[in-house]
């Protein structure tokens, strides 16, 4: 729901500033963050447990031949980029958003920059790098009590998660943003949650994208690493269905994946969004999509085509 609201709020922000940039985004983000704190503060003397709650994000829009990605955590945009060698051509993937995940050096090098009077703000707990022995991504929207001290001291928070001493925020919204021109040679874009990318490198997801049809390609990829999660485990794959409600992400996590064509139009196509003052928010390609969600926890399935 809360993504919703920030694909929402670029939209509308886009709208009001006369087009997209990184400064849109920016206060989309801002936004979707503050209407969660907003929906927290009401709920959360009935339902502590909602402090805790946050989700990844990561937006991908076009304007004017220009790709824009946002992230926070360790959701993932790779593209698809033809590349020329003499009379020959490969793919390659290009990585687009960056894993704000404390699994990656550079990134609990930065937090812990950020904390330099806390030397346990990062700990290594269950074979991971986690904040606080808590969560491996230091950015998101939600997350409320490691970001609020005032909810982190409440008692009611007490019943569903540890307590531990917080005089500042150990995460943040704050979105890392790439605009990039699109070129010819950009054939996709994949977008997808961590679940796909703790199984498939950006090279295998760009390999099986390139060489499969349009139609189902999203849920060819979350068959692939739910293939690689059976491998890993050494079940087969026809088990990982029958595994018990609540033990199965122990196996995978949820898997969301978004593959966007880029058909590089000579002019702009008839079927393109745009907002109702006609700026032009989606004026580069049709960017026809292959959508497909696999829930870890009772293997639910959503998919959509678009043309």
């Amino acid at each position: 729901m809360y993504i919703e609201w920030d694909f929402m709020f670029v939209v509308g922000f886009t709208t009001e500033q006369g087009g997209l940039s990184a400064e849109v985004i920016r206060k989309a983000f801002d936004a979707t963050e503050e209407e969660f704190l907003d929906f927290v503060k009401e709920s959360w003397s009935e339902r502590p447990e909602i402090a805790s709650v946050g989700s990844c994000c990561l937006v991908g829009a076009i304007s004017k031949g220009v790709l824009y990605v946002a992230n926070l955590g360790d959701s993932r945009a790779v593209l698809g980029r033809r590349v020329s060698q003499g009379k020959n051509s490969t793919v390659v993937a290009e990585r687009l958003s960056t894993d704000h995940n404390v699994a990656v050096e550079e990134v609990r090098k930065e937090v812990e920059a950020l904390h330099p009077d806390d030397s346990h703000v990062v700990v290594f707990t269950r074979g991971v790098w986690r904040i606080k022995g808590i969560i491996q991504v230091s950015r998101s929207i939600g997350d409320v009590y490691l970001k609020k001290p005032e909810y982190n001291k409440s008692p009611l928070l007490r019943q569903i998660a540890p307590f531990f001493p917080l005089k500042k925020a150990v995460m943040t919204a704050e979105p890392s943003i790439l605009i990039r021109k699109l070129r010819p040679q950009d054939l996709f874009v994949i977008f997808a949650s961590d679940g796909l990318w703790e199984q498939l490198s950006d090279e295998d997801a760009v390999s099986i994208v390139l060489r499969s049809p349009r139609a189902g390609v999203a849920k060819r990829l979350v068959r692939a690493a739910l293939q690689e999660a059976a491998r890993k485990r050494e079940i087969k794959y026809d088990d990982i269905k029958r595994i018990e409600r609540g033990f199965r992400r122990h196996i995978h996590d949820d898997i969301t994946v978004i593959v966007m064509y880029l058909d590089h139009p000579q002019g702009p196509p008839s079927n393109a969004i745009r907002p109702s003052n006609n700026k032009g928010f989606v004026d580069y390609t049709s960017a026809p999509m292959d959508i497909f969600s696999f829930n870890s926890e009772d293997g639910g399935e959503m998919s959509f085509v678009s043309p």
